[in-house]
């Protein structure tokens, strides 16, 4: 085993704030992808308040992925946005 791999446990939530954003939707997808195996219903996506850059790629993305249902802003938290992820 590769000794430099980082095992990280898939949690309900995904802060974006690490991320540059042209790396957002591919993070996006895989975590859906990944929330959707582990039977998670929502998922709430921290992507910060600023200039909404990755408050856009999000919604875009949400918009477009096969295993969203549908989406809100986090109540009174417009930094972040709650998705609902389809039954398998």
């Amino acid at each position: 085993m590769d000794e430099n791999i980082i095992k990280i446990e898939l949690h309900d939530e995904l802060d974006l704030h690490a991320f540059h954003p042209k790396d957002v939707k591919a993070v996006l997808s895989e975590f859906i992808v990944m929330a959707q195996e582990k039977d998670i219903k929502s998922v709430r996506i921290v992507h910060g308040k600023g200039k909404s850059i990755i408050k856009s790629i999000v919604i875009n993305e949400l918009n477009k992925h096969k295993n969203i249902s549908s989406y809100r802003d986090e109540p009174g938290n417009w930094g972040a946005t709650i998705a609902y992820i389809k039954e398998d």
